[in-house]
């Protein structure tokens, strides 16, 4: 099966309320909803969101080292997590409401971990948390070359510390197994790239070399 429709739409929702309850570096927002139940009749809730707007994640594959490159960072909503709060991640960042996700994957990429990146193409978009937070991801792959990856990045102003990491593409695959991924972005990557990595790594070789003999 390739797609697959939902019961109801959003015409099926009236938002009878919306108020700010909180406004501060993210808002949350209390909302009195009636939507449809499937048993026919018509539901009155309450409920909170996070109003955290839509981001941007990129896998970036040096396809001619087999590495990729993933940073390191405090995130304080795993400080009980386990493992602790430092995070393997994917370049990521937040998307302005002028930009597009390939133009934050380009900036993100050059601030977080001082590469350019070539060829970025979508995998897919998902909701990480959709009971309490309206944040919709982009997640894209693209090419680098991982030979430049190296030092400490993130900006100042915003309290970012990120460090860079080159892994091989096969060591993270073994982590992705022994359970070592812990947050969504780089486990949906990690495993679609796992899924296709022989003709993602075939077109980027190729593409490269195209380039290399333009």
């Amino acid at each position: 099966m390739k797609n697959w429709q939902p019961a109801f739409t959003q015409q099926d929702v009236r938002v009878k309320d919306d108020r700010c309850v909180y406004n501060g570096f993210f808002k949350m927002h209390q909302l009195q909803l009636q939507h449809a139940r499937f048993d026919g009749e018509q539901e009155t809730v309450t409920r909170e969101i996070f109003r955290r707007g839509n981001a941007v994640a990129v896998l970036l594959l040096d396809p001619q080292h087999e590495e990729l490159v993933l940073i390191e960072q405090f995130r304080p909503g795993a400080l009980a997590a386990p493992g602790g709060p430092w995070l393997l991640e994917l370049v990521a960042g937040m998307i302005e409401s002028d930009e597009s996700a390939v133009a934050v994957a380009e900036r993100e990429t050059l601030e977080e971990a001082g590469l350019a990146v070539q060829y970025l193409t979508p995998i897919m978009g998902y909701l990480p948390s959709p009971g309490g937070m309206d944040e919709w991801i982009h997640l894209l792959y693209g090419f680098v070359d991982a030979s430049a990856a190296e030092g400490l990045h993130g900006l100042a102003d915003e309290g970012e510390d990120i460090r860079v990491l080159r892994l091989a593409v096969n060591d993270v695959f073994e982590l992705l197994d022994a359970g070592q991924l812990n947050n969504g972005a780089i486990i949906i990557a990690v495993q679609w790239l796992k899924l296709n990595y022989p003709s993602i790594r075939e077109r980027g070789v190729g593409l490269i070399q195209r380039d290399n003999e333009a």
